[in-house]
């Protein structure tokens, strides 16, 4: 098992030729076989994972985004083989919680140095993921940013399309935590593995990936002014003060709204609904990390 596959994703890495002809002279430095596999609209990355470790690989890189990452974790998960990243995403919020850096160079240094830790996983709908997954404004903020400004402005893009977005009816969602209810009015629920929001502000401080529970943020804010309140305590790292941003921890959650809002998974939309139910999965996924 001394082959390394880069699932790479043409659509996010910037000069995508350069950096795969990068990541192939890094694994043959290494002293691997490498294989370098190009991500599209009909695989996201997982079953080119899958065929990777089918076919012998030891070691996988994602070289994209969060999606990229999402779909690669997909095919790891519950196997022997560790996940690396090469971030090259808007948001990147796996990568940032994990600590791995932007440069290329550095990435793959990672990667390939040998130090690892177990993170948990996060299911669903049938879909695996790595950091977060919501239901309400966030995923509404995900699908109004446009592709070329995130390309351009990274994650101010999602800035951007929040401010927006910010205005309009709260709706009521019903949350079971481990089955304790709650019902709440609110903008959004999000379900986090890890805590960042794209820029690397924290959501919610005690998301850690590997503490076997998801971290449940609810974004109530009623007015402008809360609003600002919220965006001080996330830019900041402010005191919560518990009315506009309230944090929950359950190893499983259910959510239902009062009427279909739209859905995101790791930064990827999918069909709008009203309901989300995620399920942990602890200790799933092997991650190459900083030593």
């Amino acid at each position: 098992m001394n082959t390394v596959a880069f699932v790479l994703n043409p659509g996010r890495v910037r000069g995508a030729a350069r950096v795969a002809a990068r990541c192939a002279a890094a694994g043959a430095a290494a002293g691997w076989d490498w294989l370098v596999l190009e991500t599209s609209a009909g695989d996201p990355g997982t079953s080119l994972a899958r065929r990777a470790v089918a076919a012998g690989a030891g070691l996988v890189f994602a070289v994209g985004g969060d999606g990229t990452v999402r779909a690669c974790a997909e095919a790891l998960a519950g196997t022997a083989v560790p996940l690396a990243i090469v971030p090259r995403g808007t948001a990147n919020l796996a990568a940032r919680a994990l600590g791995i850096p932007h440069r290329l160079s550095a990435a793959l240094a990672v990667g390939f140095g040998g130090h690892e830790c177990r993170i948990d996983l996060a299911t669903t709908g049938g879909m695996t993921f790595a950091a977060m997954a919501g239901l309400g404004v966030d995923a509404a903020v995900v699908a109004a940013a446009p592709a070329a400004l995130k390309a351009r402005a990274g994650w101010l893009a999602y800035a951007a399309a929040g401010a927006r977005l910010a205005h309009g009816p709260r709706a009521t969602f019903d949350i079971s935590l481990d089955g304790t209810p709650l019902t709440c009015a609110a903008r959004s629920v999000v379900v986090g593995n890890a805590g960042l929001l794209p820029g690397g502000f924290v959501l919610m401080p005690d998301a850690r990936l590997d503490d076997g529970h998801l971290d449940v943020g609810i974004l109530a804010p009623s007015s402008l002014l809360d609003w600002g309140r919220v965006a001080y305590q996330v830019l900041t790292g402010g005191h919560r003060d518990g009315r506009q941003l309230l944090s929950y921890r359950a190893r499983h959650v259910e959510i239902r709204a009062d009427r279909e809002l739209p859905r995101q998974v790791d930064g990827e939309v999918i069909r709008p609904g009203r309901a989300l139910t995620v399920t942990v999965r602890p200790a799933a996924l092997r991650v190459r990390v900083p030593g």
